[in-house]
């Protein structure tokens, strides 16, 4: 049996989002899905996954609601469920920035995976990476900068702290989209002018482009157990453990000490060994 996965988000004032939770979860669950979606009086922000017929199902319910209207997605494939239950959890923001009052309407102008390329080669863009150091990693377009962030909210100190001049341009990116799209709300916020970033994330240019050479090097790291997707978005088969070559799990990636993958068990003989070799010293 195959499963699509479905990817999607949408900055979008609902007032009623705590009323919209249990309606969701009961249309989730009779259509079998599994997944997560967030609820926030900002928006919405999901990766579910199901038989191809529950993924239509659940999309035509949520576009049925006005403001979800305009709501596009992404979506991959999997021969196994990536997820086991399904959640529908209420939160403060749909993506955790961890900054009060932050007005994402103001944000900055997509440019479509097809234009990105070319985009990000002129002398006069600085392209960020606004993942976390971790995924940046497993890979990341060329010439990239790298915030090293350990999580989405150390993007504003970071951010605050960026000494090139606001009237260059600033090109942004991240996994889905979402993450840039707010990061550019935060980067107009502290007065840089010229703001974008890409239309639909990594997902959309490697969709897109996975049969054309661009400016993307390695894989792409994703919230479920493929850990990580190859250019042509199937599951990744090289991110294993260093030792033992058994493929990791993703808070065992999300853990790496500089950047050497080991899987639990053998991370657990080396503490074992070591504990031995300091009490024989």
């Amino acid at each position: 049996m195959s499963f699509v996965i479905a990817t999607f988000y949408h900055f979008v004032k609902l007032s009623n989002y705590y009323d919209m939770k249990d309606e969701i979860k009961v249309a989730c669950d009779n259509v079998e899905l599994k997944g997560t979606i967030l609820l926030a009086e900002e928006g919405i922000n999901a990766t579910v996954s199901g038989e191809r017929n529950a993924i239509d199902k659940i999309l035509d319910f949520l576009c049925s609601d006005y403001r979800l209207r305009d709501l596009t997605w992404k979506e991959s494939a999997a021969e196994y469920q990536p997820f086991s239950k399904m959640k529908v959890r209420l939160k403060r923001e749909i993506v955790n920035l961890g900054v009060s009052n932050l007005d994402t309407s103001v944000r900055g102008q997509y440019i479509d995976p097809d234009y990105w390329d070319d985009f990000i080669s002129q002398p006069d863009v600085l392209v960020i990476d606004t993942r976390n150091d971790y995924e940046v990693k497993l890979g990341k377009f060329k010439n990239a900068i790298n915030p090293h962030t350990q999580r989405f909210r150390d993007f504003p100190q970071w951010a605050e702290s960026f000494s090139e001049s606001k009237d260059l341009k600033v090109a942004m990116y991240c996994t889905g989209g979402i993450r840039c799209e707010k990061s550019t709300a935060y980067m107009k916020s502290l007065g840089f002018n010229d703001v974008y970033h890409l239309k639909g994330g990594i997902l959309s240019y490697l969709e897109k482009t996975h049969n054309k050479s661009g400016s993307w090097e390695g894989e792409c790291f994703v919230f479920d157990d493929r850990i990580a997707v190859d250019h042509s978005l199937a599951p990744s088969d090289k991110i294993k453990c260093i030792f033992c070559s058994s493929k990791v799990s993703t808070d065992e990636l999300k853990s790496v000490p500089r950047g050497q993958v080991v899987c639990s068990d053998c991370k657990s003989l080396s503490i074992e060994r070591n504990s031995e070799y300091n009490t024989n010293l």
